[in-house]
């Protein structure tokens, strides 16, 4: 029997899936490899919806540590740029002020000055480039090792806790001196605005709570008579950012050194999450020790300038996923419009008239948020807190950081936050992986 001729069309492998050298697996075979990255005019308004993302976040940070929002922008695009260059222009992600450091800025500028507190942030990055090293040498792997689950999530809980009562002095107005009835309403509606965004919007407004919960906030202070707009009309529309340089002092590098070891892990969750996005590998190439080395330059180099440390923002993560805008010069074009934004001089005038009320109420659902962020990594891992040694790790790390504990040696001290990181760490290499199950106490 005859059968009428097959035509065959021409096979087209995709470029995700054409030949690789036999060195690779053929699960990195068939992991996406991105395009030429190009710029079109879209991409610049792309560019400027990826600040707006994160603008919220990125100046409430120098805003609550009495930094300059200005110095914190541009010292943002800095860092990116700076981010984008070691990584060969290859991640898409945004990085800005961490939440991280709010607690250690705040008491270091304080106790030591501004300018000793920033040689503290200066050191802190250079433990994400200590990392870098150490991932280069001994691979992804030694990060796992070293810190554990059972150690960032408790210090990322930390973290949160720390700051609670800072959230709650704020919405009520204690942190200015004045308990008012109008400041817990107007941290209240800032609160639902921005919870009500978070839980019903959709698009890209679902990705801005936080300015949502400012412009509402904002606003309803305008109207009760808390706003002054009267630094904004005397600033001049082009102003140079109030640039701080750091003096070298030990005790607060010491102080904050431990801090950077959360959000340097939480810098691998960040590059696990975009990876999803993007379908892309960055833990390979670039390379986790490039990603780390980035992050950690751009962090002491906003200290440089007197700006809050960097670290990648997921906000914008969710941006990129929402818009699929893998192209990662997009974020250097986010870059560019922070640092010009910097030197509008009457955009900090304005960021600074914005009511503390309505930074507490909002910073209500944050500071919860990393809380619960901690929860997660030992839920996602799978930590068994009924083991002993789990136990005794979360359990030491909790009470230090959130009771106070300090060790003071002559005038050096490490407390808080800093010496639950390194107890945790301590911890983790010097007990027994097994130790049995923990037994309830009558």
């Amino acid at each position: 029997m005859m059968h009428p001729p097959v035509t065959r069309r021409p096979f087209s492998c995709p470029p995700h899936l054409r030949y690789a050298p036999p060195s690779q697996t053929w699960e990195e075979i068939l992991v996406t490899q991105p395009p030429a990255p190009t710029l079109s005019p879209r991409s610049f308004l792309i560019g400027a919806q990826m600040l707006f993302v994160a603008f919220g976040a990125l100046v409430l940070v120098p805003l609550l540590t009495g930094l300059d929002p200005n110095v914190a922008l541009f010292t943002a695009g800095a860092g990116t740029l700076l981010f984008q260059v070691i990584t060969g222009f290859s991640v898409p992600v945004f990085l800005a002020s961490s939440f991280a450091f709010i607690a250690p800025i705040s008491f270091g500028v304080a106790e030591f000055g501004l300018p000793a507190t920033l040689s503290g942030l200066m050191a802190a990055g250079l433990v994400y480039v200590a990392l870098s090293l150490l991932v280069r040498w001994r691979g992804v792997g030694i990060v796992q090792r070293v810190l554990p689950p059972i150690v960032t999530g408790p210090v990322i809980m930390v973290i949160g806790l720390a700051l609670a009562p800072v959230a709650v002095d704020m919405a009520t107005g204690m942190a200015v001196g004045d308990y008012s009835g109008r400041a817990v309403g107007v941290a209240l509606v800032s609160l639902l605005a921005t919870m009500l965004t978070a839980v019903f919007a959709r698009g890209l407004l679902k990705l801005v709570p936080i300015l949502v919960g400012i412009a509402v906030g904002y606003a309803l202070s305008a109207v009760l008579g808390l706003v002054d707009l009267t630094p904004v009309r005397e600033a001049a529309w082009f102003a140079v950012p109030a640039f701080v340089t750091p003096t070298f002092s030990l005790p607060a590098i010491l102080f904050i050194l431990p801090v950077a070891i959360a959000p340097a892990i939480e810098h691998v969750g960040d590059l696990v999450a975009i990876r999803a996005v993007t379908g892309v590998d960055y833990l390979k190439k670039p390379g986790l020790h490039r990603t780390l080395l980035g992050d950690g330059l751009a962090t002491s180099l906003a200290s440089l300038f007197g700006g809050p440390p960097n670290t990648t923002y997921s906000e914008v993560t969710g941006a990129v996923a929402l818009t699929k805008a893998f192209n990662p010069l997009i974020m250097t074009i986010a870059a560019g419009f922070a640092i010009v934004l910097a030197f509008v001089g009457k955009l900090g005038a304005f960021l600074a008239t914005i009511p503390t009320p309505v930074m507490g109420g909002i910073l209500v659902v944050l500071f919860g948020s990393i809380v619960v962020v901690g929860m997660a990594t030992l839920v996602r891992a799978q930590v068994d807190l009924t083991e002993t040694r789990n136990l005794i790790i979360a359990a030491v790390v909790l009470v230090f950081g959130v009771g106070g504990m300090a060790f003071h040696l002559g005038e050096f001290t490490v407390e808080g936050i800093g010496l639950a990181g390194i107890a945790g760490v301590v911890l983790n290499l010097l007990l027994p992986a097994h130790l049995g199950k923990a037994t309830a106490t009558d």
